[in-house]
């Protein structure tokens, strides 16, 4: 059986894991916040800092073509896309958020690689720190689940 049975918890143990991230600057306060969540509760479920490889790129859009460019490699368990993307006056708010999203899961399905998709989209700056830390620690424990999910299945 992969994964957990009905009702257990999944395993996670991140020890030997290979975890890429990859991290917009843009709404910088926020994707710190999360980044600090994240690499917490990695190093807490057993991931060595040796094994993060930890990147920044502009914004939102350009998170998928990183996260691509790790995926490549084929040196990575899994990988983390940390982002944050506030409502403005301006149709430009859907289009970040849609594309972005959408090259995020393209990437994962087309190299069959978990990503923890952890682009906040939210309508205002106090909604995003809201979020911030416990969007962190799901970004962690969801890579590691998936990445053991995944070996279970291999």
């Amino acid at each position: 059986m992969f994964g957990a049975d009905k009702g257990q918890a999944p395993r996670l143990d991140g020890k030997g894991l290979r975890i890429g991230i990859v991290q917009a600057r843009f709404n910088e306060s926020v994707t710190n916040a999360l980044a600090a969540a994240c690499l917490g509760e990695l190093e807490r479920l057993g991931v060595a800092s040796a094994d993060i490889t930890h990147l920044f790129v502009p914004g939102a859009l350009e998170i998928p073509i990183a996260l691509q460019g790790l995926a490549q490699t084929g040196r990575f368990d899994a990988l983390i896309a940390l982002g944050c993307i506030i409502r403005g006056e301006t149709y430009h708010f859907e289009l970040v958020a849609n594309e972005s999203a959408a090259g995020v899961t393209r990437v994962g399905l087309d190299q069959r690689l978990p990503i923890a998709n952890v682009i906040l989209t939210t309508e205002n700056m106090a909604q995003a720190i809201a979020r911030q830390t416990d969007k962190g620690v799901d970004a962690a424990r969801v890579v590691v689940e998936m990445a053991r999910l995944l070996d279970g299945i291999e």
